[in-house]
């Protein structure tokens, strides 16, 4: 199911999303910069689970809190984005307000740090801030980025895209530190020939002796 809103929307946009689609973007004949103004409301995507959700404009304040699932992209957010987050991925194509990521326990975060000071609003106690460097991260978050695009018409995005390999540096990658590690022990686990349960049951048993020598040393 799609839900397609030309307009805005007040508080809890996409709570509980389970699947489907989102795609909300100002009203044609609006003549303001959609990436500058806020055209969804506070605590937009709380508990929702899975899903793709694609805002042209701004958010308010707890954005995405909760979030375990869904994939969504928005051109701004204000204080406290993607608090206790635990899955999915949120792609911010502008400013963040402060205290980013405080609680966020799972999924990823990627910031178009435009103006270089993404790391003063960010926190930092669970998360660690990386550069993009995988190649096929970065040619999943374009694909996602141009699926924007293609849904929402955004300028932003075009004008992103248009100059993609010289502005892709400007993202920030918002990484769990404990989720970090049970990816790498998953991988681990499927290099060593185990899958489905077995490679989880061994990854989040890997995890756990290492954040025992960590609590030890």
């Amino acid at each position: 199911m799609t839900l397609e809103l030309e307009g805005d929307t007040n508080d809890y946009l996409g709570k509980g999303l389970s699947g489907g689609k989102i795609v909300l973007y100002p009203p044609a004949a609006s003549t303001f910069a959609a990436e500058e103004n806020v055209i969804a409301g506070n605590v937009a995507l709380y508990g929702a689970t899975a899903g793709e959700v694609y805002i042209r404009g701004m958010a308010g304040e707890r954005f995405a809190v909760r979030n375990s699932g869904v994939t969504v992209v928005v051109e701004g957010v204000g204080d406290h984005g993607c608090e206790y987050m635990t899955g999915g991925k949120v792609v911010v194509l502008g400013k963040t307000g402060r205290n980013f990521a405080a609680g966020m326990s799972g999924g990823v975060a990627y910031i178009l740090d435009e103006q270089g000071d993404f790391a003063t609003r960010c926190n930092t106690q669970m998360a660690g801030l990386e550069a993009l460097e995988d190649a096929a991260e970065i040619e999943s978050l374009r694909q996602i980025i141009q699926r924007h695009a293609d849904l929402t018409q955004s300028q932003k995005a075009i004008d992103l895209l248009a100059h993609w390999f010289d502005r892709v540096s400007q993202f920030i990658k918002v990484m769990p530190r404990d989720y970090k590690r049970v990816l790498q022990a998953l991988k681990k686990a499927e290099a060593n020939g185990l899958s489905g349960d077995d490679a989880l049951i061994a990854a989040f048993e890997e995890n756990a002796r290492d954040l025992t020598r960590i609590g030890g040393s």
